[in-house]
């Protein structure tokens, strides 16, 4: 039953790789960071069935490797809570006044995860997958045959990926024609994402500093849901793995045929004491 236990927490995070996958390929477009995720889901399916097979057939090597890899997993899996909580620490979207959606900004972010989004080799790939997903073109929607008026657009909830691609930042201060075509009023803003902007369906905002930070906030989001699954897959690991150290030892004992229970006591007491006893 313990070894049946494990396999089935397997299955939770195996599902979260997948989702992480799935994601990846549709919307975060950032591919490796499941990988860790699947093989450690993997690994527990696989050695929580060598188990089994060693608490069924009392096999002691069997019991002694699962009980070994079922440890390094442990600290593997404890390794990429910590790792998922520290690159996803920093960042969010700022709140925009009389807006439903959040802008996102490139300088709120920092750590490792950023230096992988935004070098020029990883973002090529991920501008291109979020181009392909046709994520902003998706977020068209038609009223009575006509675009949806701006005031309604403000009411949307936009993903992080719809608001820092789809869209010029706030702050640019243009004109909403429709959900992926602004017109530039001439206001002069620090903030280099109104020059990168076109309306060109090709281009959108694909390269503006807020595509990127979009993608930042969509990962964070993934990788914190995820996370507080792993945590109480793990806090259950952590309990049946030492509920199977103590089940190790008791086969043990059966197998040196040493006595325990109140048997092992009597065994310890010296005769003399007995005799005195009674």
């Amino acid at each position: 039953m313990l070894n049946f236990l494990t396999f089935l927490l397997s299955i939770p995070i195996l599902g979260g790789g997948i989702w992480l996958s799935t994601r990846a390929n549709n919307t975060d477009c950032l591919r490796f960071l499941q990988w860790p995720l699947i093989v450690i889901g993997v690994a527990i399916m696989v050695v929580s069935l060598a188990g089994f097979a060693g608490a069924c057939y009392r096999n002691t090597f069997l019991m002694y490797l699962y009980l070994w890899v079922m440890f390094f997993i442990i600290v593997l899996l404890i390794g990429f809570v910590i790792f998922a909580y520290v690159v996803t620490d920093k960042g969010s979207g700022r709140p925009v006044p009389n807006r439903a959606y959040e802008d996102y900004y490139l300088p709120d972010y920092s750590g490792w995860l950023k230096d992988r989004v935004v070098s020029s080799n990883y973002w090529r790939d991920i501008s291109s997958c979020i181009h392909d997903s046709g994520v902003c073109r998706k977020s068209d929607r038609v009223v009575g045959g006509f675009p949806e008026s701006a005031d309604m657009y403000y009411r949307r909830k936009l993903s992080p990926i719809e608001s820092g691609c789809c869209k010029p930042p706030t702050e640019c201060g243009f004109t909403y024609v429709n959900e992926t075509t602004w017109n530039p009023t001439g206001l002069v803003v620090n903030n280099r994402d109104c020059i990168r902007w076109s309306n060109d369906q090709e281009q959108l905002c694909y390269n503006c500093n807020s595509c990127k930070a979009g993608v930042l906030a969509s990962l964070r989001k993934s990788w914190r849901k995820v996370s507080v699954i792993n945590i109480v897959v793990l806090i259950i690991l952590v309990i049946a793995y030492v509920v199977a150290c103590a089940a190790f030892r008791n086969n043990r004992r059966m197998d040196n045929d040493e006595p325990y229970g109140e048997t092992r006591m009597e065994k310890a007491r010296p005769n003399w004491l007995r005799t005195l006893r009674f």
